[in-house]
């Protein structure tokens, strides 16, 4: 129920300098109809009527009663907006993020002064058009994104084809295909919902043709020019995420008034994100909000540069409710508090924190299916998204040992490998995880590291590898921070598969590694006696709860046919239907992925995606249909995509897609 204090307008009409008009939510003070007040932006594709809307119920309003007008737009050409959905950050979306801007400035219940915020999307996008300088912008919030599309996002990793990329592709052509709600436009949106169907277009045929990081990736990525982001920036993630490199990279590199956050959360926003404990997010966006939109003296440019929450003692559960740890602080990136400390990789599979006086090399190749207990990229649930316990990946590894610890070990920051490397294939990738061997031997997975050896001088122009011919590679693994404990034991595990995260090279590799002293890793180590105060959420569970009509449902497995030799890793996620209380919408999303490989060809490595979508609302309802496959051979891959729209169970419109694309050095 809305507050007295707090008008809602439930859809706005922003116009665009070319005529197009998007659909905005608004959310704003009683008082801003006589007194302006700041406004904070939130801009994605995700709609706003239903996708996102119990989070922004959980979020907006507690800024209007703060004072600020909250606005949530759908970008163009989904929710409710006018337009054509082209692709992801392209520069029409971050042209009319800027005309967006410019409406909300003039508007009468608006100072003049905003905000942009908001998690994934919505936080890369928010960096973005901070890089561009409207006027308006004063200070941005940006969760779950990334200062490098290429190297960070769920495209590539230092070269190597991550399987998210064809994953989120068809989440794209799910949302991408929905159509606009007719409560809010009218007898035209079945005229809006043909024209998205035969218009979206497959995003992956985009991402799959730019294998390298080009101007393409480019765009967009804030890392190619810190300098361009002038206002102060919040930047928000956590460990369970993907996406924990951008909080330190903003804080080392974006102005003195920019500050970073990981905290132990998954992809969602930190004050209903798991796992525990919370952050008071809304109180600290507040503040922030306050001081760069308001002008209040509250001491935000004074807070530490980063603020992490040390894990420890982690164990891969089913389902992970709270994470031990504790919160601190770091002034200021890079640290004077940390120092690098190597340790080897040496005979006998061990982790040695002095150099060994002896060389050797061990021989590896991984099996094509290791990899399964990897988890997601983009880690949405606190379950099995998250990375399992690694002993069964870790079996297919070359895996090296320190004795059992005496003294705890905390680091804080990026691991690095070096090492000595050659494989008896052009193509290769080298997979490194950090690992936690706790004391009665379940492995935990700290962080991890990719290359793809054609990419081991720059992702701008990979050269091939020389069968044979060792190079020395350094290997950057994820930013991490983790305590290890007395009595567990660090472990570096090193694999030349990591499937189906990474799609495999064309030909099964295998690697010569040399050990002894130049082959280390470097841990970030800290002191680790110091501890700060988070303030967690006084409402710990803020979204709100709506009628559901049908359970939701939740399964993933990996299952190995012995006959044929052959694994396939499944997922299946059903929403369960529910009904929007404000206006009696029923949705339901239900997905099937299933990733194949079998035991001795990387080019049976292929893919399928499933998802149904249901919306009703009285005697109107609709479904969309959309399947995407994924396969390769040596020189190509070979993508497709269909698209099957009903009305009332009667199809009204299909649309296929299928291109091959050339592999480029992967």
């Amino acid at each position: 129920m809305t507050k007295p204090s707090i008008k809602v307008l439930e859809n706005e009409w922003i116009p665009l300098p070319d005529g197009r008009k998007l659909a905005a939510r608004i959310w704003l003070p009683t008082q801003s109809s006589e007194q302006p007040v700041p406004a904070i932006l939130e801009y994605l594709p995700y709609r706003k009527r239903d996708g996102t809307a119990p989070r922004d119920e959980s979020t907006y309003p507690a800024f209007a009663e703060a004072g600020y007008a909250g606005v949530r737009v759908d970008i163009s050409g989904t929710g409710e907006s006018d337009g054509d959905f082209d692709d992801e950050y392209s520069p029409r979306e971050l042209e009319d993020a800027c005309a967006v801007i410019v409406w909300i400035a003039e508007q009468k219940w608006c100072d003049g002064n905003l905000g942009m915020m908001g998690i994934s999307w919505g936080g890369f996008n928010s960096l973005q058009v901070a890089a561009l300088q409207p006027s308006a912008l004063k200070a941005v919030i940006s969760i779950g994104s990334t200062v490098d599309r290429y190297n960070d996002d769920i495209h590539y990793k230092n070269g190597c084809l991550l399987s998210s990329n064809f994953n989120w592709s068809s989440v794209m052509l799910c949302f991408a295909s929905r159509p606009p709600d007719p409560e809010l436009v009218g007898e035209r949106w079945k005229d809006i919902w043909l024209h998205r169907l035969n218009t979206q277009p497959f995003p992956l045929e985009t991402w799959l043709a730019h294998q390298r990081k080009d101007d393409y990736w480019k765009h967009g990525s804030i890392s190619e020019n810190y300098d361009a982001v002038e206002i102060p920036a919040l930047v928000i993630s956590g460990w369970g995420d993907g996406y924990v490199n951008a909080p330190p990279a903003a804080a080392q590199n974006l102005n003195s008034n920019s500050k970073a956050i990981n905290g132990p959360w998954i992809h969602k926003y930190p004050h209903f994100a798991w796992p525990k404990p919370r952050m008071d997010f809304l109180g600290e966006a507040i503040r922030w909000w306050d001081k760069w939109l308001k002008g209040t003296d509250n001491g935000v440019e004074n807070l530490p540069d980063y603020r992490a929450y040390i894990s420890e003692n982690v164990r891969p559960l089913l389902l992970r409710e709270n994470e031990p740890g504790r919160w601190i602080a770091e002034n200021n990136l890079p640290s004077e508090g940390i120092e690098k400390r190597d340790y080897f990789l040496a005979a006998n599979r061990q982790l040695l924190g002095q150099a060994p006086d002896d060389s050797d090399n061990l021989s590896l190749r991984s099996p094509l299916d290791c990899g399964t207990a990897s988890g997601d990229i983009f880690t949405l649930k606190p379950d099995s998204s998250l990375p399992g316990d690694q002993r069964l990946d870790d079996a297919g590894s070359l895996v090296f040992d320190t004795p059992e610890l005496e003294q705890p070990v905390e680091i804080l920051g990026r691991p690095k490998l070096r090492l000595k490397v050659s494989v008896d294939k052009p193509l290769a990738n080298i997979i490194v995880r950090l690992n936690d061997i706790h004391a009665d031997s379940v492995v935990t997975r700290v962080s991890w590291g990719v290359l793809n050896l054609s990419h081991r001088n720059g992702n701008e122009h990979p050269e091939a590898m020389i069968p044979g011919h060792r190079v020395a590679v350094e290997i950057d693994l994820d930013e991490c921070g983790y305590r290890f404990l007395p009595g567990h034991k660090i472990r570096i595990a090193v694999s030349t598969n990591y499937w189906p995260m990474v799609i495999p090279p064309p030909e099964i590799v295998t690697a010569q590694i040399d050990l002894g002293p130049k082959t280390a890793v470097s841990l970030p180590i800290r002191a680790g006696r110091d501890s700060i105060a988070v303030t967690e959420p006084e409402n710990p569970e803020p979204l709100p709860v709506y009628a559901s009509h049908s359970p939701a449902q939740n399964k993933r497995w990996v299952d190995r046919d012995l006959q044929t030799s052959e694994t396939h890793y499944h997922l299946i996620d059903d929403t369960g239907e529910s009904e929007m209380p404000e206006h009696g919408l029923r949705t339901r999303h239900y997905h099937h992925d299933c990733w194949s490989i079998m035991a001795d060809d990387p080019l049976s490595c292929r893919a399928s995606s499933e998802y149904i979508c249901w919306m009703t609302r009285g005697d109107w309802s609709i479904r969309t249909e959309s399947v995407s496959k994924f396969s390769c051979d040596g020189d190509n891959f070979y993508i497709e995509a269909t698209v099957t729209a009903y009305e009332s169970d009667k199809q009204v419109n299909q649309r296929q897609w299928m291109k091959t694309i050339k592999r480029d050095l992967i």
